[in-house]
């Protein structure tokens, strides 16, 4: 089988609460909480809503003392690691970090200057929480918009790199970085620009993007290109209202570019007049019985004899079928012929039996890529190499294991 030669961007690790971010770690999904922090009992259940979505990371907004005041009691609370969302105010994100968060989000090119920022950064060093600077392009510091003359990418990385470099300074590393921008290209461009300077991991994400549907298919645009680079550490796709179904979308954009894969992926034929079985009844009975499944496993099943036979070989498991009858496929080879009636309870069954098989072996994953080349199985431990590259101009220092 072809061997894809992707490799993920080599980033520090850093830990968050319970999650390590960066590495060979798992790409971590985010969201943020939308009632006013103060909140306690609004705040607290939409985050068990996020935590029931799949949610792994949570963040809230701390713009007054009264939110500040809070943070004990929703951490006690939830299961989640706690992120504290800091505008404006360095007072603030001082309070913040006196109370039991995970970690601190902060633009400092916000919160009225360079002395402001290294007492977070030195409070954030001691009381070991890590942070996430903050860059976007909506609220670009007024010295780098007029160097460049507007919020392009070279000024988000400007700023960015600035910012690294003021907290290595203070002897500071726990730091994950975001570039965001509501424009795909900027954003697209900005972080892997980055990429190639500093090794520190990275939140991704299209800020802003808008209402959904229109809104996944806009992170979509911009998160794939990243994530197929091997950039990104943790993910939130931004919707307006509910922030619920952020969670799915990520999984989905995730599951897409095989950097996370953590369900059965079934392929199917879309509807034409090829189409000689029902297919979306096919379709409809698998998905309801494979909910709860995590194996990384690929199903097609192909509804006429156009593309049936050569997607089936490509996938785990497959079906080719037409005229009210299929060919059953796995890894490639034919197994045997079932009428239609038959063609749910058939791969079922083959399915459990590759589960076992792939068990038996030691291959039965879940939730890992399985865009995983020889190439980057050689590098996973080449330390050396990660070195080198720190020693060519990427900021940080040697990664972390």
């Amino acid at each position: 089988m072809y061997k894809h030669t992707f490799q993920r961007h080599k980033t520090r690790e850093v830990r968050v609460g319970n999650l390590v971010i960066g590495g060979d770690h798992p790409i971590i999904v985010q969201s943020m909480t939308t009632p006013d922090t103060y909140n306690i009992e609004a705040t607290v259940a939409e985050i068990h809503r996020l935590e029931e979505a799949g949610c792994e990371l949570v963040r809230v907004t701390v713009p007054k003392p009264e939110d500040a005041a809070v943070l004990g009691e929703i951490k006690r609370r939830i299961k989640l690691p706690l992120i504290c969302d800091i505008h404006f105010d360095y007072k603030m994100a001082l309070a913040a970090l006196d109370h039991p968060i995970d970690k601190i989000r902060l633009n400092p090119g916000n919160i009225g200057g360079m002395d402001r920022f290294r007492l977070v950064l030195k409070k954030a060093k001691d009381k070991g929480i890590p942070m996430r600077i903050g860059v976007n392009a909506g609220s670009l510091e007024r010295e780098f918009a007029m160097k460049y003359g507007f919020p392009c990418p070279p000024a988000m990385v400007d700023s960015a790199i600035r910012y690294i470099e003021i907290a290595e300074e203070e002897g500071y590393h726990d730091i994950i970085v975001s570039l965001k921008s509501s424009d795909v290209l900027t954003a697209v461009e900005a972080y892997r620009m980055y990429a190639k300077l500093a090794n520190y991991p990275t939140h991704i994400g299209i800020t802003e993007a808008g209402k959904a549907p229109y809104a996944v298919t806009k992170s979509a645009c911009g998160l794939a290109p990243l994530l197929l680079d091997g950039i990104g550490d943790t993910i939130r796709i931004s919707l307006l209202g509910d922030p619920v179904p952020e969670i799915a979308a990520a999984f989905d954009i995730l599951q897409a570019t095989q950097r996370r894969v953590r369900k059965p992926e079934l392929i199917a034929c879309p509807t034409c007049g090829r189409l000689e079985i029902d297919l979306e009844k096919i379709i409809a009975q698998l998905e309801d019985r494979l909910k709860g499944r995590t194996t990384a496993i690929k199903i097609s099943v192909l509804g006429c004899v156009v593309n049936g036979p050569g997607e089936a070989r490509e996938a785990d498991l497959g079906i080719a079928a037409g005229g009210g009858k299929g060919m059953i496929f796995k890894r490639g080879e034919k197994l045997y012929t079932i009428p239609e009636s038959e063609m749910v309870d058939a791969l079922m069954l083959e399915i459990d039996k590759w589960e076992m098989e792939e068990r038996a072996a030691g291959r039965l994953q879940n939730g890992v890529p399985t865009i995983k080349s020889a190439v980057q199985e050689a590098e996973h431990h080449d330390e050396a190499r990660c070195c080198q590259e720190d020693a060519n101009g990427r900021i940080g220092l040697p990664l972390l294991k």
